[in-house]
């Protein structure tokens, strides 16, 4: 038996969420474990930006832990009753000692910065709007149905953790950060 990419079972605007239900293509959940998976995309492009590829180790695991989430968000939690992986504290945690790490090594932040510096940094920031509207909408989600806390702690924890990240690649390629100057 050959296994096809497609099914023709979303032709009508609906898809089935992890354990079977159907939900319409537009619905929060699709639209939040959507903007995950966009968000594993960019942080692809990055690792594959990245002069330094010993930094992608810990784009690896972030990019396995946002699988997670989305498993987590593509199962309705009241009518699914199939074992999907989960987050852990210690997911977090990682994302934290990260940025202890790199905050080790990276000038005292004076002022807002513009994103840029390099292609790889100007994606980490791109990557961290993506992950503040997928945080905006498991917030929102969470308002409707049963989310697990330490999905929202992580997206949060995930987007500082790529902003800090943009700052490391700019710094490590040599690069300058661009001050935000506001006209007063």
């Amino acid at each position: 038996m050959t296994f096809k990419i497609y099914t023709k079972t979303g032709d009508k605007g609906e898809t089935s969420l992890i354990g079977g239900v159907r939900v319409p293509k537009h619905h929060l959940r699709i639209e939040s474990y959507g903007t995950v998976d966009e968000l594993n995309s960019y942080i692809g492009l990055i690792i594959d930006s990245m002069q330094n590829k010993e930094d992608s180790k810990i784009l690896y695991e972030i990019q396995d832990r946002l699988f997670t989430v989305g498993s987590v968000l593509a199962s309705d939690p009241e009518k699914s009753k199939m074992k999907i992986p989960d987050l852990h504290d210690t997911d977090v945690e990682l994302l934290e000692t990260e940025m202890d790490k790199m905050d080790l090594n990276l000038p005292e932040l004076k002022s807002f910065i513009l994103p840029g510096g390099t292609v790889a940094a100007s994606q980490c920031h791109i990557a961290r709007c993506v992950c503040r509207r997928a945080e905006r909408l498991v917030v929102h989600l969470s308002t409707e149905t049963e989310v697990p806390e330490i999905v929202v702690r992580y997206l949060n924890r995930l987007s500082d953790f790529l902003f800090m990240f943009s700052r490391k690649l700019v710094h490590d390629a040599g690069a300058n950060e661009i001050a935000w100057r506001p006209r007063m």
